[in-house]
């Protein structure tokens, strides 16, 4: 008997055909571009002023400095703009001078600069930003509140 049910599935088998499997292939690509984020840590850096009344800077004791973080594939430059909206005290009508500059820890290290840095590499880092303001011709600065916005490029 089992030899008749064996030789009537192998009958069938061989009607039927065997069944071939379907297969498909899916390749996959990507590409990474140079990008670079910038997240603002701390956006409220003070102006503390020198021991000899020269200048006012985040640099002084008592100064503080902005911190912005930085995550960047590489490939990309880091560059701090002019300082922007400058306030001074109505009273004072003297020219002042805004010096921002920045150095940056991680990724790369970079000792404090007002330049165009190159960063080749991925990963991240913390930028300190400082600002210094001096008075042209070596004017006083005069009672009151002095401040200004720098902006920080991280760009392809």
């Amino acid at each position: 008997m089992n030899t008749r049910l064996f030789g009537a599935l192998a009958a069938s088998t061989m009607l039927c055909g065997v069944a071939q499997a379907a297969i498909g292939s899916v390749t996959f690509t990507g590409s990474v571009t140079s990008v670079c984020s910038l997240s603002v840590q701390n956006g409220a850096g003070t102006l503390a002023p020198s021991s000899n009344l020269s200048n006012l800077s985040s640099k002084n004791s008592g100064g503080v400095a902005g911190i912005v973080n930085l995550n960047t594939t590489g490939n990309v430059t880091l560059t701090v703009d002019p300082a922007t909206s400058p306030i001074q005290p109505p009273t004072d009508v003297a020219t002042t001078l805004w010096a921002p500059s920045y150095s940056l820890a991680g990724v790369q290290t970079v000792a404090d600069t007002n330049g165009l840095t190159s960063i080749a590499n991925p990963g991240t880092g913390a930028i300190t930003v400082n600002l210094t303001a001096t008075k042209a011709g070596g004017t006083a600065f005069h009672t009151g509140t002095y401040g200004a916005t720098v902006t920080v490029r991280c760009e392809p």
